[in-house]
């Protein structure tokens, strides 16, 4: 590992570095990534935007598994990490940072002008009229009309809900749009959803502008992330994996790290100081 750290923290050290981070940065905050250090997907089963939209109590069980799941996403503070790469970024060795995370945790740790490519759990957008507003808003909502409530959450799950049976989701009151009594979905990227597109094009010109690519976290198993690494790769820029357990990206990259993000990180970040 040494090795690796310290090759990493070399090209790092030449700026010009885009940041990609996936689930995996966040673990050491208390939220779980998709697949663990074997690679191996876990067993939580992600909402998809048609079931979502099309289903009401595939809906209401969603958001009474989102509101439980909620409390856990905003206590949760940023890791070694997260304020590692902040360091990075007001060291100005960074072009920018992409995060497929939806948890905030990068702005929390310090970081500036993140693009966040699946979107933010801290918002709620109207699919009517196209409103977006505060979580917390929300969540007061839903606790006013869930009064009594009391459901017993299982294990937080990567998007932040957590585990529920039918059964305990079937009373749970759901709340629509103040302003047009609209359908509300979290502001973030479900499966069968696609990123918008001038996102995605901010990220590939992030790419073109970049001298090397830092993959942190990520299996790059979904090609929402991975066709970034692809590109960085056509264009001939090293890349650098650090991510606990394979990845997807393994073969093109030229620096790899399997360890624990937040230590390797916080070495990086020593390094450069």
């Amino acid at each position: 590992m040494e090795q690796g750290v310290a090759a990493l923290s070399a090209l790092v050290g030449k700026g010009g570095v885009l940041v990609l981070s996936g689930a995996g940065i966040s673990t050491e905050s208390g939220i779980p990534d998709y697949r663990g250090p074997s690679g191996m997907r876990r067993n939580a089963q992600p909402m998809t935007y048609q079931t979502f939209t099309r289903d009401p109590v595939a809906r209401r069980r969603y958001w009474a598994r989102s509101h439980l799941g909620w409390r856990t996403i905003a206590r949760a503070a940023p890791n070694a990490g997260h304020h590692a790469v902040g360091r990075l970024q007001r060291l100005g060795l960074l072009t920018g940072i992409v995060t497929q995370n939806v948890d905030g945790l990068h702005q929390a740790g310090g970081a500036d002008g993140v693009v966040e490519l699946h979107g933010a759990l801290d918002r709620v957008v109207c699919l009517d009229c196209g409103e977006r507003s505060a979580r917390d808003e929300l969540d007061a909502r839903l606790s006013a009309a869930n009064i009594g409530y009391a459901a017993v959450a299982g294990g937080i799950n990567p998007d932040g809900d957590v585990d529920l049976t039918d059964e305990q989701a079937a009373g749970f009151v759901v709340a629509d749009c103040r302003g047009c009594g609209g359908m509300l979905k979290p502001d973030v990227v479900f499966f069968g959803e696609s990123v918008p597109t001038p996102r995605v094009q901010q990220c590939f010109d992030l790419v073109e502008r970049s001298a090397a690519l830092v993959v942190l976290g990520s299996s790059l198993t979904v090609m929402s992330g991975r066709r970034f690494v692809v590109r960085a790769a056509k264009l001939g820029l090293p890349i650098a994996i650090v991510n606990q357990g394979p990845t997807r990206g393994d073969a093109l990259a030229a620096i790899l790290v399997d360890a624990p993000l937040g230590a390797v990180l916080a070495r990086v970040a020593w390094d450069l100081r």
